[in-house]
């Protein structure tokens, strides 16, 4: 017998399928989409639906001069407002949650948190359908090690987005990570962006014109003021961010990566390429290869070649292996020669330890 709390939803779900007049549906296309919803159900038990609870207690009408029957209610029949989603859309919204809460304004999300409250009873609700499993069998995992989100006030992310949404300027006490001061600013916003565990206001400061880039966590304070925001009609973000407004000094362009890898990381390229314009060849004599890739010239890619470590041998561009030689001299000095209060601190944890 089927669990009562897996029936309701079917139920539910039929009912959201089965159009008014003149369209009609047939049992066969109700069948189909169920399976898809993944419910467990053939069709004797489609018919005793049908033709069982539902003739009972909706005004369902059945054309049975064809096989299979069609469906349909009324043509007038009111449209129902059913306390329920179907399936996919409610594992839609479980997924979706999390990611979501840091991209829409405040004003949005309470808009759409019954249906997030909604969306979870349900997928608990139902014990027989697979779906509703999926939320607690998949999850997304960064690659590399992600840093803890920063802290947002909540009433300072309110009024941000509310700025934002309305296009209102924003004035804002914020701290700045190079003078390590507090600044009364008033901003124009433009945009924002949520990049690995910090989320940014991007605007222009009143009387000045170059768009800048505000880290939420260190906004102290934050009002929405009455006063519309200058328009900036040239600036477009996708635009803002490949011309060198994240992880570059300057317009980002292309250039040609030459490298020798070794054979793990040639076979991570070779399932996950760097970019769409690679190659990889073997090296005579060597189990390493030859990679060569057109990338994109910003940090984020330099940061990816640095990270390999032993595993690569960078030949060009010969500015980043300049600046990977320097790195490595730097990091060689740090550990050859410790700084003064490097050694301070080691020998006053021996000393702790040593106490009687």
């Amino acid at each position: 017998m089927s669990d009562p709390k897996d029936r309701l939803f079917r139920h539910l779900a039929l009912l959201r399928l089965i159009p008014r007049a003149p369209k009609r549906i047939s049992t066969t296309e109700l069948l189909q989409r169920l399976k898809a919803e993944n419910f467990d159900i053939d069709r004797r038990t489609l018919q005793r639906d049908l033709i069982g609870r539902l003739a009972l207690d909706f005004p369902l009408l059945c054309d049975e001069s064809q096989r299979p029957y069609l469906w349909s209610f009324p043509k007038d029949t009111p449209q129902f407002d059913f306390p329920a989603l179907d399936t996919p859309t409610a594992l839609a919204f479980v997924l979706a949650e999390s990611h979501l809460s840091k991209l829409l304004p405040p004003s949005v999300l309470s808009l759409l948190a019954h249906h997030f409250d909604l969306a979870h009873r349900q997928l608990q609700g139902l014990e027989h359908n697979n779906l509703a499993h999926w939320a607690k069998r998949v999850r997304t995992l960064p690659n590399g090690k992600a840093l803890q989100p920063a802290e947002v006030d909540s009433a300072i992310w309110s009024q941000v987005a509310t700025s934002l949404l309305e296009m209102r300027q924003l004035e804002i006490v914020y701290l700045s990570r190079s003078k390590g001061e507090h600044k009364t600013l008033r901003i124009h916003p433009a945009g924002m962006i949520s990049r690995h565990s910090v989320s940014y206001l991007i605007g222009t400061v009143e009387g000045y014109t170059d768009v800048r880039q505000f880290a939420l966590h260190r906004i102290q304070q934050a009002a929405c003021l009455d006063a519309p925001t200058r328009e900036q009609p040239d600036f477009e973000i996708d635009h803002y961010i490949q011309s060198g407004g994240f992880n570059s000094p300057g317009p980002i362009k292309h250039h040609e990566l030459i490298a020798d890898v070794s054979p793990h990381i040639a076979w991570l390229l070779n399932e996950t390429p760097l970019s769409p314009e690679q190659s990889l060849k073997p090296l005579p004599g060597s189990d390493w290869q030859r990679l060569r890739a057109r990338v994109p010239d910003d940090q984020e890619t330099l940061w990816w070649v640095f990270g390999l470590g032993e595993s690569v041998h960078l030949h060009e561009p010969k500015r980043w292996v300049d600046v990977i030689k320097e790195k490595l001299t730097k990091m060689s000095g740090l550990y050859t020669q410790p700084m003064q209060h490097h050694s301070a601190t080691i020998t006053d944890a021996h000393a702790c330890q040593e106490a009687p």
